[in-house]
């Protein structure tokens, strides 16, 4: 293909599809808040994700738009941070749709984060696609506010796509270097009771999926991003601490974590909540994952 769009390119995920896709596309186009620098093939161009810009005459006539913006949710939910995270998703995700809405030759595919926390807190019942729950709280509203900017306007030619996205793990960032470093430091035993479910995928099958999903033209709508079996926060610890070979990990309750989540200006919903979600569209589609279990994704990345 010749054309890509990664708009919000720059955190793990987005580094991570312009390493596997720069040698599949002729061009990049890289849509940040940081500077404008061309490297290689990758052009990277400054846009507030608000405002029409210069930046809209690089959507004409591209393959493919791959919206990742959004402030990080690792943070302290108040009406501030509440505020930004919300208008970070969805103004951008406007804003792109503005400029969509007015092109001649639109993007063929749009593909635009969005996340499994949508689902409820399920310690039991899996959560697909056409069956899942949607549960409700803040961070429920802000995934189906972000969905509905999306989905809200149709562009005739653009296929559209949001990524379910849950815990992506992988080498050199993302939600496995703290997950580590707690570990190390004897604090990988089991969080709050350990039960909750974790849905979760290995930095590979992420961008190999995204490729499959972009060669699979009768995928569209919602679709969600995790690997075939959810694992608990108890396994996962304990596969952490065998993969590193840390004899023991002292278990961290409720309380404790919410004390150390004001500490070090988190919310303990990022670790407590169940996400219990699987990916019935991509199986269906054919979609062959090369690390099904929690235990390969994690010796993979520590050894």
């Amino acid at each position: 293909m010749k054309k890509l769009i990664i708009a919000g390119g720059t955190g793990f995920l987005g580094k991570s599809l312009i390493e596997y896709f720069s040698p599949k596309f002729d061009n990049i186009t890289v849509l940040t808040r940081g500077k404008s620098r061309l490297i290689k093939n990758i052009k990277y161009l400054n846009w507030d994700a608000e405002n029409i810009d210069d930046w809209q005459q690089e959507i004409e006539g591209s393959d493919v738009l791959i919206n990742m913006t959004g402030r990080s949710v690792d943070c302290r939910y108040n009406q501030k941070n509440k505020k930004i995270i919300l208008n970070s998703r969805v103004n951008s995700t406007k804003v792109l749709d503005q400029v969509i809405q007015n092109s001649i030759e639109p993007p063929k595919v749009w593909l635009n984060s969005s996340t499994a926390t949508i689902y409820r807190h399920s310690l039991d019942i899996e959560m697909s696609e056409n069956g899942g729950e949607i549960g409700s709280g803040f961070s429920v509203e802000v995934a189906k506010a972000w969905e509905n900017a999306f989905f809200s306007s149709v562009k005739t030619g653009t296929r559209k796509i949001a990524l379910r996205t849950s815990i992506v793990f992988g080498k050199g960032g993302g939600a496995f270097t703290p997950i580590k470093n707690l570990a190390k430091l004897g604090f990988g035993g089991k969080q709050g009771l350990g039960n909750q479910k974790v849905s979760w995928i290995h930095i590979d099958d992420f961008v190999r999926s995204i490729e499959f999903i972009l060669q699979t033209e009768d995928i569209n709508g919602v679709i969600n991003l995790v690997a075939p079996k959810p694992t608990n926060n108890f396994k996962l610890m304990k596969t952490v601490r065998n993969s590193l070979g840390v004899p023991f990990g002292i278990p961290l309750p409720k309380g404790l974590l919410e004390i150390g989540a004001r500490l070090i200006q988190t919310e303990t919903e990022l670790i407590l909540k169940s996400r219990n979600v699987i990916p019935t569209k991509l199986l269906k589609a054919g979609f062959k994952f090369k690390y099904n279990t929690i235990f390969s994704a994690i010796e993979e990345i520590c050894n």
